[in-house]
């Protein structure tokens, strides 16, 4: 009985919690000294200065970005975005007999059509009032 209680003082909740938390801080400084040695052999190994190879993939890339950028059809565009902020400062308001002409000439139209279609009617019912006296 004495074996059995020596063994259970040994391996009690507390004992396997305090020795499970000494094994996750050991393992927590093994991954951040890992972590930070290689942070530093990364910037070791890149270093600050581009080696040629590097510079001239940039100095291309560069190049050809700047060749694919459609100059010519910008300009045409800023162009033709002038002339329609020019167009209405050039443009002069019509003379306002004229446009009083036009518009007595447009209600001359609608009042002929009105009176004609008018009269079409009148015709009508009394070509039908013809035909009732008749029969």
């Amino acid at each position: 009985m004495e074996v059995q209680q020596s063994w259970r003082l040994r391996l009690s909740l507390k004992n396997a919690t305090i020795a499970l938390n000494i094994f996750n801080v050991l393992a927590a400084l093994f991954l951040l000294q890992w972590f930070l040695s290689s942070a530093s052999s990364r910037t070791k190994l890149s270093s600050n200065q581009p080696n040629p190879v590097d510079f001239n993939y940039i100095k291309e890339s560069q190049e050809i970005r700047l060749a694919l950028q459609p100059l010519e059809l910008i300009k045409r565009v800023k162009e033709i975005q002038q002339e329609v902020y020019a167009e209405p400062e050039t443009v002069q308001p019509n003379d306002p007999k004229q446009t009083v002409a036009v518009d007595l000439s447009k209600r001359l139209k609608d009042f002929r059509a009105i009176n004609d279609a008018a009269s079409m009617k009148g015709e009508q019912m009394f070509l039908a009032l013809q035909n009732m006296i008749l029969l």
